[in-house]
């Protein structure tokens, strides 16, 4: 039985989503060495919304950190956010609409894995312009199998980061339930 939450509930959940995944992410985007750390605390604030089923709620407090980030100052290093806006934002709606729809776990990992795989392979050619480092012989051979390492890391990292992201939903629906039940 689904119980029906009042609109200014929902409103709330979605807009305190939105505000500390605006904050984490904006320090996060301007101090490289917290970066993930904010992409990472942002991607657990947008688990709010969905800890009672918001999946409207969490789309619009996706897409408003998203934008509310970049004109608070973040525009000019979009290239940073490119991460968070293409997997990391959208992971936690993933994961939701994998459980609403019942869709394989394995299925659901395979596709997130080659998603991740994309996201970094993008992030590569629009950040570092395709390449790393310099003309060494070292980089040279890191540039020419980088596309292995990021299918293979990629993958192996999807599969923890997945279960971690699935832990940290458990515990936030436990303290929203204990907010209001």
């Amino acid at each position: 039985m689904s119980k029906k939450y009042s609109k200014s509930f929902q409103i709330t959940l979605s807009a305190l989503s939105c505000a500390f995944a605006v904050i984490f992410l904006y320090l996060g985007t301007f101090n490289d060495y917290m970066l993930f750390t904010g992409f990472f605390v942002a991607e657990v604030a947008l688990m709010l919304p969905l800890s009672k089923n918001f999946y409207g709620g969490c789309a619009l407090a996706y897409a408003s950190c998203c934008i509310l980030t970049l004109l608070l100052g973040a525009i000019g290093r979009i290239w940073v956010l490119l991460p968070f806006i293409v997997f990391f934002g959208l992971h936690p709606l993933a994961n939701a609409l994998q459980l609403r729809f019942k869709i394989n776990r394995w299925i659901a990992l395979a596709i997130k894995a080659v998603w991740f795989d994309l996201t970094c392979w993008l992030s590569l050619y629009v950040i570092f312009g395709g390449t790393l480092g310099g003309n060494s012989q070292l980089f040279q051979l890191i540039n020419k199998y980088v596309w292995l390492v990021i299918i293979i890391g990629g993958s192996i990292f999807t599969f923890f980061y997945d279960y971690l992201i699935f832990k940290c939903q458990t515990i936030i629906n436990q303290f929203v339930y204990k907010i209001k039940k």
